[in-house]
């Protein structure tokens, strides 16, 4: 089996305080230099591990390794973008099809974000919370997916990570506050631009 390319850790279009104070340096710092880091490291391990298996049971077992760790590096470099500095248009929904989606879908941008809040602080355990687009209606939905498992029955929209890396050095267990707070930070220009693929019928 031929070598596969090595997944590499993505850089940020912002500095490490740039979400301040939504999202402090300290978080920002570890979830990437630290958390993120790892996903790319085992992910790589196991890739060459599973090109050097020579037996279906040593790819079997190399299974649940590439799915945790190749979502986490997956979900990780689609947060990363869905997030922008305040000073360079956070947390603002601009008018466009993305807006008038929502407000056709949730009936307004405030109900959006209190259904999404409710959705995802409902997770049990780790996992993620998504708008993304339905490729059976076209429409916006909300849903979850489990630890690192990453999107694959919708086309993300946006994704907020709800491990408790993602907040508790800062907000502690209250995972409404940082849920209410990353709306500040959110990239709507990429959103808006992950939208319009989806719906154009293009691929991510």
């Amino acid at each position: 089996m031929a070598n596969t390319a090595n997944a590499e850790l993505p850089k940020l279009d912002y500095p490490y305080d740039g979400l301040e104070p939504y999202i402090s340096k300290e978080i920002m710092t570890l979830h990437h230099t630290k958390h993120h880091q790892t996903y790319v490291n085992a992910l790589n391990a196991a890739e060459q591990a599973y090109a050097k298996a020579s037996t279906p049971k040593e790819r079997i077992a190399l299974q649940a390794a590439l799915k945790f760790n190749g979502g986490g590096h997956i979900n990780h470099s689609l947060f990363w973008k869905n997030l922008t500095p305040q000073k360079n248009g956070g947390g603002k929904l601009s008018d466009g099809p993305l807006k008038k989606a929502i407000e056709e879908t949730f009936g307004s941008f405030d109900a959006f974000k209190k259904d999404f809040n409710t959705t995802t602080a409902g997770i049990q355990g780790s996992g993620w919370g998504w708008l993304g687009v339905s490729p059976k209606t076209g429409r916006l939905e909300i849903v979850t997916t489990a630890n690192q498992d990453p999107l694959l029955t919708h086309t993300p929209v946006i994704g907020v990570d709800i491990w408790e890396h993602a907040f508790y050095l800062q907000y502690k267990n209250v995972k409404a506050d940082y849920l209410n707070a990353i709306w500040n930070v959110i990239n709507f220009d990429e959103a808006e631009r992950r939208f319009k693929e989806a719906t154009s019928g293009s691929k991510l």
